[in-house]
């Protein structure tokens, strides 16, 4: 009789303490769940007085929309750390790595989210915004790219790290898969071209949306996008789209009519007296051979024309140069390069006593690229 009533106490003890564990364990975790919300909210206080305005406004575009998100990873690292400290170093118990591999698993995916998640809002609306203030083109399929890559890292760095801080051979998985790789390679070997076509045009810019290039089989256009296996272009005269493999264009020769600029340099020389041909087809010679050897000059173009001022019988001569470049950069270098060649024209007219002024400055005028 005194043996079943003390079963029983022992099995109402049991369901008491079991219940009150099961309390202690929910109101653990909503404490848990609530300090992480708070740590977010701290976060964001923290950032909104003290960070600067472009940190602010990545934080305000990217992190804020995703701060529940936040303190639920925040939440989830915390309870891992506690359900260590109680299972692992006081309890030690047997079981508490089969707990921790559940418990760590969900803190990656967690934490994996939130990322996935924070790329999704930078290459959304941070990256199309800030574009719009500088007045910058954008690409969308550069932007599904960026995204594409920030999410396969993710997956990657996480789950090797998981991988290997549980014993999880990942690197021999996918040496095991490798074969099976090579063959999916073979059979993929030209889609795989044009993606590799792709990136090397993002890496190498040769030309951008909206430039108008030509190609060697004729094709010429407006580049209405560039895409990860081609690139789309908007034919002159006909309207219609063409599309170009990426593994095409990089292995042709492309011209970007866009991105060359053409200037014309006016150059003046007086002469104090009436020039006669013979002079003048020396003076034509020293001016090309003073600027055949400059990077970016046209020589082709470069021409001298004389003209006779009928008042005083003097002689003007225009000196037209061609200045070929890709880039304000560049124009700038090519200037300096002429004002030197300009230079050494007049040491060599003056050897040969030839007496002249130079009227400053240098005339510049755009010329437009013929196609």
């Amino acid at each position: 009789m005194l043996l079943g009533l003390d079963s029983v106490v022992f099995a109402v003890v049991d369901k008491v303490f079991l219940a009150q564990f099961g309390l202690l364990v929910v109101a653990t975790i909503g404490l848990i769940a609530v300090i992480g919300q708070l740590g977010a909210f701290l976060i964001d206080q923290v950032l909104r007085y003290t960070a600067t305005p472009q940190v602010n406004d990545f934080y305000s575009k990217v992190i804020e929309p995703r701060r529940v998100l936040l303190g639920s990873v925040i939440a989830a690292a915390l309870l891992d750390v506690v359900v260590w400290l109680f299972f692992k170093v006081f309890l030690n118990v047997s079981w508490y790595p089969a707990l921790e591999t559940f418990l760590t698993l969900g803190l990656t995916l967690a934490f994996g989210w939130l990322m996935s998640r924070l790329f999704k809002e930078y290459f959304g609306s941070y990256v199309l915004s800030a574009a719009a203030r500088q007045g910058q083109k954008t690409n969308s399929e550069l932007l599904v790219l960026g995204k594409f890559f920030a999410n396969f890292g993710i997956i990657v760095i996480l789950t090797v790290i998981f991988g290997q801080t549980h014993n999880f051979n990942v690197f021999g998985l996918v040496a095991s898969l490798g074969v099976g790789g090579i063959a999916i390679a073979f059979a993929a070997q030209k889609v795989l071209e044009q993606l590799l076509g792709g990136i090397v045009i993002y890496i190498d810019r040769p030309f951008d949306i909206d430039d108008y290039i030509g190609l060697p089989d004729g094709t010429y256009g407006r580049v209405e996008s560039i895409g990860l296996r081609s690139t789309k272009v908007r034919t002159s005269g006909k309207g219609t789209l063409a599309i170009v493999p990426n593994n095409a264009i990089i292995q042709s020769t492309v011209e970007n009519f866009t991105g060359a600029k053409k200037v014309m340099a006016l150059l003046y020389l007086n002469f104090r007296k009436d020039i006669s041909a013979d002079e003048q087809a020396l003076i034509r010679q020293v001016v090309v051979d003073s600027t055949q050897d400059v990077s970016g000059i046209d020589t082709r173009g470069t021409d001298v024309a004389f003209k006779q001022d009928a008042e005083t019988g003097n002689t003007q001569a225009q000196a037209t140069f061609f200045i070929l470049g890709s880039g304000d950069d560049s124009m700038r270098i090519r200037r300096q390069l002429l004002d030197i060649a300009n230079q050494n024209l007049t040491h060599q007219l003056l050897d040969y006593g030839i007496d002249f002024d130079i009227e400053a400055p240098t005339v510049y005028v755009d010329s437009p690229i013929t196609i």
